[in-house]
């Protein structure tokens, strides 16, 4: 028992070591500081939840688009055949759900006033929803103060704001990310220098939409500039998880049963909205640990309160207590006493 106890004893030590090692590193190379201090700063504000929230609010918008956009083309194409033989020749035909029913049904296609005003209602609820969640994560992340933020008028005026921009953007920049992956699936053959400019121009499109959304989304105080590093990020893995998607619905869905291709759309959609959500929650969090210095982090510091709090650290847990303030009046002051070591 006591050579379990010693061994023990060891084992500890050398695990002691290990760590303190590595959290010398860490604190020392920006390289590595800095991605901790995102990943950590990410989990203190509960990014994983945030992002759930606005691809709820995305998911949710999906269906009225799709009641809209069939509403729409019973209108279009009422009475003109040589538009309904075009639709059945393009990309859209081959959309899983959409898809079979524009092919089955293109002819008995008819406009309809509700659908249209249920579809416009629903889809402007949703594109609120997911503005709105995203200020809230934004705040979240800037650790606003909740008596600083904007009211619920004045958070949705912003909303509306944003939304044609918003749609504008994500248009030209879908389209680029399916042009550049899926045209081969359709016949279309474009050449390396053509995929290669398509890729280019929809991540300037993705950081330029990044960029006035952060600055229309984020508190009014914190300078343009500041919130250029995580547009940058967040063009680049919009573009990396819109050609991953582009790819599954032409490549994995394009061709399969029916049954199987709505299950396993619904359940790509979900992901795939949540990895954009995802995405922009971290570019984000990128921005307020560059432009506040909340790096180096202690490495053990989400584990235990035996821990060493560096200058970081505690501007960080300071930021967490002062978001809460929901009155201008109200005091919160914080303080950091003496270490309590885990028994």
């Amino acid at each position: 028992m006591i050579r379990m106890r010693a061994h023990a004893r060891i084992r500890a030590a050398m695990a002691g070591r290990l760590t303190d090692r590595l959290d010398r590193v860490q604190r020392r190379r920006h390289w590595a500081g800095f991605p901790i201090a995102v990943i950590y700063k990410f989990a203190d504000d509960q990014g994983s939840y945030l992002a759930a929230l606005i691809a709820y609010y995305g998911f949710l918008s999906l269906f009225p688009l799709l009641l809209l956009l069939v509403t729409i083309l019973g209108f279009v194409l009422d009475g003109d055949p040589q538009l309904q033989e075009q639709l059945l020749d393009s990309a859209l035909a081959q959309f899983p759900v959409i898809g079979s029913q524009l092919r089955d049904n293109v002819q008995s296609l008819s406009g309809s006033g509700v659908g249209l005003a249920i579809g416009i209602v629903l889809t402007l609820y949703g594109c609120l929803g997911v503005a709105g969640a995203a200020q809230n994560a934004f705040n979240r992340a800037w650790a606003v103060p909740r008596n600083r933020r904007p009211n619920p008028i004045k958070a949705r005026l912003r909303s509306l704001l944003l939304l044609p921009i918003l749609s504008l953007g994500i248009i030209v920049t879908t389209g680029l990310a399916g042009l550049t992956t899926s045209a081969s699936a359709y016949g279309a053959d474009l050449g390396a220098a053509a995929r290669i400019l398509g890729v280019l121009l929809a991540v300037v499109a993705n950081v330029g939409l990044f960029l006035v959304i952060f600055r229309v989304l984020t508190a009014s105080e914190i300078p343009t500039r500041d919130l250029r590093v995580g547009a940058v990020v967040a063009g680049v893995g919009w573009q990396v998880v819109q050609v991953l998607g582009a790819y599954f619905v032409t490549s994995m869905l394009r061709g399969r049963n029916e049954a199987y291709g709505v299950f396993g759309l619904v359940l790509g959609l979900i992901a795939w909205i949540y990895l954009l959500a995802l995405v922009l929650v971290l570019a984000a969090e990128v921005n307020v640990v560059a432009q506040r210095r909340l790096w180096p982090r202690a490495l053990l510091t989400p584990f235990t309160d035996d821990v060493q709090l560096t200058a970081a650290d505690q501007r960080a847990y300071t930021g967490y207590a002062t978001s809460e303030g929901h009155k201008g009046f109200e005091v919160i002051d914080v303080d950091f006493g003496p270490r309590d070591p885990d028994p």
